[in-house]
């Protein structure tokens, strides 16, 4: 089953609405927040800096950019354009915040326009990452910082033993809503290859016990999609549904993402690739 994310527009309006609001749910988790205040933390943002958030999906990250230290401006690009128009209306009111639709394996910018580059949980989407990279390259000033957020989606889980039928769920979900589950594992291969250097290699985990509020609802996404493959009846998906939240209420409930984050340079004179 392809990635949803790959191609949002083609979705219907509430699939699109409901991903839009994972997107917002997941950027109001307190742990995914630190998360990624950790991540920004990595990253040396020099005053008057030219920020550029590649696959910005509704803006989570690209409103806390603006906000941040030494930045200037923002722009968010995604290739969703319902996300986009999204992006607009939460930054409404931020005057150094922009959003374009685009393609992160064609940047409509020029060369060397930013001092900053950021993929928050987008490269593991992009069929074909090394060309968005490589366009990260083109477009980042030389000297200028990549910064590169992820899961490795295939440590995913919340199985509290062998044949655990809600880890089903979660490799449903995570099959149908990554393409590469893998991709952080290659990143560094990937990153020196488009001409970066500097690298700094982060792993980062995410972990819930209690309410299971973000991987509940990986739970419940993987069984919508084995319900609209014909795998479950409804009787299955019902029962699913019901087991992850007795966990939660019985304070069994377990779930884990081991996360990666990358900081790299572009050097200060090198040529264009």
């Amino acid at each position: 089953m392809p990635d949803v994310w790959a191609d949002v527009s083609a979705l219907d309006s509430a699939m699109q609405d409901r991903l839009a609001g994972v997107l917002e749910d997941r950027g109001a988790d307190a742990q995914q927040r630190v998360l990624r205040e950790t991540f920004l933390a990595e990253i040396a943002f020099e005053m008057d800096a030219r920020v550029l958030d590649v696959g910005c999906g509704t803006g989570v990250l690209t409103r806390r950019l603006a906000g941040r230290p030494g930045v200037a401006s923002v722009v968010g690009v995604d290739s969703a354009p319902t996300l986009v128009e999204r992006a607009r209306e939460l930054a409404a009111g931020l005057e150094n915040v922009a959003f374009e639709v685009a393609d992160a394996r064609a940047l409509p910018f020029g060369d060397e326009e930013f001092d900053v580059v950021v993929f928050d949980s987008t490269l593991s989407h992009v069929p074909g990452p090394d060309a968005a990279l490589a366009e990260a390259f083109r477009v980042l000033r030389p000297g200028g910082r990549l910064g590169v957020f992820d899961g490795d989606y295939a440590t995913a889980t919340v199985a509290l033993g062998d044949h655990d039928p809600l880890q089903r769920c979660v490799d449903a979900m995570m099959a149908a809503s990554v393409t590469d589950r893998r991709l952080v594992r290659r990143l560094p291969a990937l990153v020196r290859a488009c001409g970066f250097d500097d690298l700094s290699f982060s792993s980062h985990g995410f972990a819930e016990i209690s309410g299971g509020g973000y991987m509940l609802s990986v739970v419940d996404r993987g069984v919508d999609v084995l319900r609209s493959r014909g795998e479950i009846g409804e009787d299955v998906a019902s029962a699913l549904e019901a087991e992850a939240r007795r966990r939660v209420a019985a304070g069994t409930f377990f779930g884990h993402i081991a996360y990666a984050s990358l900081t790299a340079h572009k050097p200060a004179r090198a040529a264009i690739v």
